[in-house]
């Protein structure tokens, strides 16, 4: 009997089915993948580096240009993270304003993911008309912000800019379009014949394969984790506006555009809300120059996940090292375990639905055993002292 042959299939780092430079490399016999490898850091920008000669002030422009598609909450993250070292909170509308605009970019950012997973499937007219109304939202934050992609509405104590009642009505009209175009989508991901094939029991990751790969955001809810950060660690405002959790159990592609979707919902509530009860207050708080010595933790809910933030001052008008993870490397490893015994006309899909950013993700540590093959599994990896990075 002939042995089945194998063949190695790469991808990248330049593609048309890829957005950004990475390299995919799948091991398939006939159609289906028995393989995955993958190599990140070819967009790697020293942001860190960078911020270590900044000024604090510079440094908040700085990481807000990690991601174009959530540098708001970057910011956010940074800023809160240095407060705490200040020993300073931004004022109660600041906050909410902060919280505010942090769910218009939730609402942007899944809007943006819902067009690119659908052209990843060949679904074109969805990705054209989740493109077209995610227009609505970027003008919303140029109204209120002046910028379309890196909001700047962020200080060190606060935020630039109120929100006037022609604002408030402008947002909560933009709102209700875009929740009944969410219905609409809800509706077309859910019933769609051609739709179900490509996303129901694709790309399937269990509740405890999520745990053990760390998943976390839309992608690690959508297989059972009850993980939001938002409600775990409230920052902001979101102790005065809770947020109620969107999962679901399949733990497919199916999954993924479910949660998705109706996050959108929850964040249309959620600026109804922060709009009705907009707290009375200065805007910023005073934060000195020189920002104490110490070390500080800044931990927020991207529209991927949890956004991590280490910060350490010497008490200098400069950080001494900023080291931000994003939810991107958490999610990453989970498309080792999903591509395989799937089909490669599946991997578009499969990689887009977790969601990815090459650019805000791109810090690799790539391990050689004594015959030059790479290690990829957690065993190797604790047993070269790397458990970290889990």
């Amino acid at each position: 009997m002939e042995e089945t042959k194998k063949f190695i299939v790469p991808i990248g780092p330049q593609h048309p089915a890829l957005k950004e430079p990475g390299h995919f490399e799948f091991s398939v016999e006939g159609e289906i993948v028995t393989g995955v490898s993958i190599r990140l850091g070819y967009v790697h920008r020293g942001i860190e580096k960078g911020a270590e000669n900044r000024s604090w002030v510079q440094s908040l422009y700085l990481f807000e240009r990690v991601c174009g598609i959530c540098s708001h909450v970057h910011a956010t993250a940074f800023a809160l993270g240095v407060e705490k070292l200040c020993n300073v909170s931004a004022p109660p509308r600041a906050q909410a304003i902060r919280t505010l605009v942090g769910e218009l970019e939730r609402i942007h950012s899944h809007m943006l993911w819902l067009g690119v997973a659908a052209h990843e499937g060949g679904f074109d007219t969805l990705f054209m008309y989740s493109w077209r109304d995610r227009e609505t939202v970027m003008d919303l934050l140029e109204m209120l912000c002046g910028n379309r992609v890196n909001y700047s509405i962020n200080l060190l104590g606060g935020v630039k800019f109120d929100i006037d009642h022609a604002q408030r009505d402008a947002i909560l009209r933009g709102v209700d379009f875009l929740e009944e175009r969410s219905h609409h989508y809800l509706k077309i991901c859910t019933t769609d014949r051609t739709f179900l094939g490509r996303t129901r029991g694709v790309g399937t990751m269990t509740r405890e394969q999520a745990d053990e790969f760390g998943m976390v955001g839309p992608t690690g809810r959508a297989s059972g984790n009850k993980r939001d950060v938002r409600i775990d660690a409230p920052y902001a405002s979101y102790a005065e506006f809770p947020v109620k959790l969107v999962t679901a159990e399949a733990g497919d592609l199916m999954a993924r555009f479910d949660v998705r979707i109706r996050e959108l919902f929850e964040s249309f509530r959620l600026i109804r809300l922060i709009l009705d009860n907009l707290p009375q207050s200065e805007l910023t708080a005073r934060v000195p120059r020189r920002v104490p010595a110490g070390e500080v933790v800044s931990r927020v809910e991207a529209p991927r996940g949890e956004l991590f933030y280490y910060i350490k001052s010497n008490g200098s008008d400069q950080p001494e090292r900023v080291k931000v993870r994003t939810p991107s490397l958490c999610n990453w490893g989970s498309v080792t375990q999903t591509a395989v015994g799937s089909k490669l006309a599946d991997m578009p899909m499969i990689l887009s639905g977790i969601d990815p950013c090459f650019s805000c993700n791109d810090r690799l540590v790539n391990i050689q055993r004594g015959d030059n093959s790479q290690v990829w599994t957690w065993e190797d990896l604790r047993r070269y002292g790397i458990e970290y990075y889990r």
